[in-house]
């Protein structure tokens, strides 16, 4: 769709064409681009203190709560340019990944023709290359069927919308058990006789394709548990999830907040490694499946433990550790009245993926019985306000004088405990 304009969404003068269409994934993806430059833009007006109206400029917290709308708008609309992005990305997805499988088959075809010169085509690269075929089939029907879902990488998709580093690691692990199967099978099936096939089916023995199996079990294990895992603290409230707008790449080393991972990066390259030696012992010899020592399946078993413990670790509920009032430079120290700005200290308050301006707004502090949108307050290249740890938000004049409770709702939908505080007539 590139160089195209499209009835009232194509490129404009000026924009080389780009077509912002939004029903083509180039189109989406320019859509999104476009709305995120705008809203940097105006985030970056208000935080040098321009674009606000004259009549609001007496008062800071009329200024303040404009500028917060205007964002929060703009926020929204950048939102949904992120979701149509990533509701164009299953048809995406599904069509490299289908050209990245017979990629890798073509380049095996190569391998194999370049390393045959000399020595003649035999069995072994007959049987390596109908299973690597065959699997490229099944991976493209299974891309057919999951079309509406990504794909081939539909499995491989969590819940929150990004791919799951344990899911990628036991399919790795079926895939390359499968493979070598299929590669067992073509040989059993061109065997020239009976002596032959009873050779063959003596590489299926338990003992020395053990530890395949095993980390094989353990690789599966760990998907099974990860998923049960975060799903009961999901629901038990210890987690806050928020969904990304569609799976990358990186999700596999990374955080939902796309921090790098330690227990995620070690999880995928200890396996990456062993899966990396587990091919060239069958390579090696593709008649029987492949013998993997038993120090590799416990390097893989710790690393999946790894993997397990930060699971289990990891996040938690959001807290409030005191209430305060916020003073500016100046003024006199006095309790907290309606119309002040409280300062909430706690920690877990923009949980891992919420950091986006529309994760941001959607943060909320009820007050008794008042539910206050936090503010946005735009700072050079970010936002001040709110933050994990420190949130500010004016008391309103509903709230009635006396004890009232304070409570903070993430985007996650997570809810603090209450925090008394005492409101002064």
């Amino acid at each position: 769709m590139a160089g195209r304009s499209e009835p009232g969404g194509g490129g404009a003068p000026g924009d080389g064409g780009a077509c912002r269409c939004g029903r083509c994934p180039h189109g989406a993806r320019e859509g999104h681009r476009q709305a995120l430059a705008a809203f940097v833009a105006l985030r970056e007006e208000f935080a040098a203190g321009r674009g606000v109206p004259a009549g609001l400029a007496h008062s800071a917290g009329a200024a303040r709560q404009w500028v917060s709308d205007e964002l929060t708008l703009s926020a929204r609309l950048l939102a949904e340019r992120g979701a149509a992005e990533g509701a164009s990305w299953p048809a995406a997805a599904r069509r490299h990944t289908v050209v990245a499988v017979w990629a890798m088959v073509l380049a095996l075809l190569l391998g194999q023709a370049l390393t045959a010169v000399g020595s003649g085509w035999t069995a072994g690269r007959t049987a390596t290359l109908t299973a690597a075929a065959v699997l490229a089939l099944g991976a493209a029907a299974a891309a057919w069927l999951l079309r509406e879902q990504g794909g081939a990488l539909a499995p491989l998709v969590g819940e929150d919308r990004r791919l799951s580093t344990s899911r990628a690691i036991a399919a790795a692990w079926v895939a390359a058990v499968l493979y070598a199967v299929l590669t067992l099978a073509v040989h059993l099936a061109v065997a020239p006789g009976p002596d032959a096939r009873r050779r063959l089916l003596s590489g299926l023995g338990l003992l020395a394709s053990g530890g395949l199996l095993a980390i094989l079990a353990v690789g599966c294990a760990v998907a099974v548990l990860a998923y049960g895992m975060t799903a009961g603290r999901v629901r038990s409230g210890r987690v806050q999830k928020i969904p990304a707008d569609r799976p990358r790449a990186a999700d596999l080393l990374a955080d939902d907040a796309g921090r790098g991972s330690f227990t995620d990066a070690q999880y995928v390259l200890v396996n990456a490694a062993v899966l990396a030696f587990t091919l060239v012992r069958l390579a090696a010899d593709p008649a029987r499946l492949p013998a993997l020592p038993w120090v590799l399946v416990v390097l893989a078993a710790l690393s999946g433990v790894t993997y397990l413990a930060g699971k289990a670790v990891a996040g938690g509920r959001p807290v409030i550790l005191s209430v305060v009032r916020a003073r500016e430079l100046g003024d006199l120290a006095a309790p907290i009245r309606t119309g002040d700005d409280i300062e909430i200290r706690g920690a877990g308050f923009v949980p891992p993926g919420a950091g986006t301006p529309d994760g941001l707004a959607r943060t909320v502090v009820r007050i008794g019985g008042v539910h206050v949108p936090v503010p946005l307050v735009p700072v050079p290249g970010g936002f001040a306000n709110p933050t994990d740890g420190v949130l500010t938000v004016p008391v309103p004049v509903d709230v009635e004088p006396g004890p009232v409770d304070v409570r903070v709702i993430t985007a996650a939908g997570a809810e603090t405990r209450a925090y008394r505080i005492e409101v002064q007539d």
